[in-house]
C-alpha cells in the first residue's frame, strides 16, 4: 500500500493530518499490518493535556498491545468513538475511518518537524 502524501509521520508509526490547528492521529497501514487483527482500542481521555511522546491510547491486537503516543504537544479534543464498537476499522481503513484521536496543537509549527511520506517510506523499508 502506498503511503499517503497528505500526512506527516512519526517513528512510532502514527500518521498525523493537520487542519486548522487540530491534528488527527491514527496508526499507519504498516503498523496495523504488523499488529494484525485489532480487537480493542483504548481511547484517550478528552480534554487531556499531553506532551509530545506521552502515551495516550492503547491498541490491542491478537498479537500484542501497543501504546499510541501524542505525536506533538496539545490537548485531546476528540476521540473516534466508532472504534469502541468496531476496532477493526483500524485494520480496514487505517488512514481514514480508523483514526484514533484529534489533538489541538500547542505549537502548530512543530508539525513541520514530523516525517513526510518519503521519510516514512525510508523508515519502514529499513
Amino acid at each position: 500500500m502506498s503511503i499517503p502524501d497528505k500526512f506527516r509521520y512519526t517513528s512510532d508509526h502514527e500518521w498525523v493530518h493537520l487542519e486548522d490547528g487540530v491534528a488527527t492521529v491514527g496508526i499507519t497501514h504498516h503498523a496495523q499490518d504488523e499488529l494484525t487483527d485489532i480487537v480493542f482500542v483504548e481511547l484517550p481521555e478528552l480534554a487531556r493535556d499531553c506532551a509530545e511522546g506521552d502515551p495516550v491510547a492503547v491498541v490491542e491486537s491478537v498479537k500484542a498491545a501497543s501504546d499510541i503516543y501524542a505525536p506533538l504537544a496539545g490537548e485531546i479534543v476528540e476521540v473516534n468513538e466508532e472504534l469502541e464498537a468496531d476496532p477493526a476499522l483500524v485494520n480496514t481503513d487505517p488512514h481514514g475511518a480508523g483514526w484514533i484521536f484529534k489533538i489541538k496543537l500547542s505549537d502548530v509549527s512543530a508539525y513541520d518537524g514530523l516525517m513526510d511520506a518519503s521519510g516514512y517510506a525510508e523508515l519502514t523499508s529499513a
